[in-house]
């Protein structure tokens, strides 16, 4: 814990430098809050700050740029962070006006979150923590060809045609489908396979493509997402000269975007900030992140987050990943028929 007065200074070098992106002066910091003391002790407390590793300075007469020690203590020290209500219902007015999709959902919250914060947003979808089989349909098409329906839980359809070695009619089709699905109802991949064995070879054909299904289902949930602002954050000081510019080009790779994206490890809908060398992915280490997981706990949850600068406006950035995970997961639990009435804005803060 730092001093009161060392602690106001803190936060003051910090606030100012995410305004300006240049380096702040003693003089800044005395301007900018009344500490009642003159300059020398404020050069004094940012001499500390510096050996304690919260600032950095050039040289002993420069300006102070924050460290990510200094970040996390400002990120630390903010109140509860709420957004306006006049935001809110804008944000509310403009989901009621797109379809009942979640890709819909999930493309106005990125574009909305990229535009409002200038820089990196992203929103996965949300998906079980594994793909669960719920119910399955055969119907026949001719005398050697089905149509096999998958539901799986989550609201999650897939459709596959089946070759038959046999004629096979409507009537025999629906048994297999019954006792399939009462065999395999609320199972995940590997638990169907291992209670596979007493299966004619036509079942054990069709419990092989639903078993191909599922894994195909899991891993294009775990890939899809959407992301925007990319233009936003290379028109951010720290990028706009070239400067770190084949960092972003890396992160903004699908694929670090998910290691980055998994990383989110508070539980339910607290929001996560992680701030430079605190990320798992390298690249995101000039980065921060702030993110928040939305939708059902337990059952089907998603990631909505910002990938910017460390030089971000925390405050408004954690509330509007908050409040639209807010937003996301009161539609999600509508969708699937659950209950979050007693969600409300403070279970989004970080």
């Amino acid at each position: 814990m730092l001093r009161p007065r060392t602690a106001r200074v803190l936060n003051s070098i910090v606030s100012q430098y995410i305004e300006t992106a240049m380096p702040v002066s003693s003089s800044a910091v005395l301007a900018g809050i009344d500490l009642g003391v003159c300059s020398a002790t404020i050069r004094n407390e940012m001499a500390s700050l510096e050996e304690a590793g919260y600032i950095t300075r050039h040289h002993h007469a420069a300006g102070s740029v924050p460290m990510d020690k200094g970040y996390r203590y400002y990120v630390g020290s903010l109140a509860h962070i709420g957004l306006p209500v006049v935001e809110q219902l804008l944000i509310n007015h403009l989901f009621h006006q797109v379809e009942d999709e979640i890709e819909e959902w999930m493309e106005l919250a990125c574009t909305l979150l990229a535009q409002q914060v200038r820089s990196i947003a992203m929103v996965t979808r949300p998906t079980a923590p594994a793909t669960r089989f719920k119910h399955m349909e055969l119907i026949a098409l001719q005398s050697n060809l089905a149509l096999l329906v998958l539901v799986l839980e989550g609201a999650r359809v897939k459709q596959q045609l089946l070759n038959l070695d046999q004629a096979i009619n409507q009537e025999e089709l629906s048994v297999i489908a019954n006792k399939l699905s009462s065999a395999y109802k609320g199972k995940i991949t590997h638990q169907i396979s291992a209670s596979s064995g007493d299966l004619n070879p036509i079942e054990m054909a069709v419990t092989e493509i639903i078993i191909r299904l599922m894994q195909a289902e899991g891993r294009a949930g775990q890939k899809e997402s959407f992301v925007d602002g990319l233009p936003y954050l290379l028109g951010q000081p720290e990028f706009n000269r070239g400067e770190n510019l084949s960092s972003v080009l890396n992160l903004v790779e699908q694929k670090r975007l998910i290691e980055l994206m998994n990383a989110v490890s508070s539980p339910g809908h607290q929001v996560d900030v992680l701030i430079g060398q605190e990320n798992i992915v390298e690249d995101a280490h000039d980065f921060s992140l702030v993110m928040s997981r939305y939708g059902v706990p337990d059952e089907f949850t998603g990631t909505i987050g910002v990938v910017g600068p460390k030089r971000m406006q925390y405050p408004k950035v954690i509330a509007l990943v908050g409040y639209l995970s807010l937003v996301m997961s009161k539609l999600v639990a509508e969708l699937y028929g659950r209950d979050l009435s007693g969600l409300n804005e403070a279970d989004h803060q970080n």
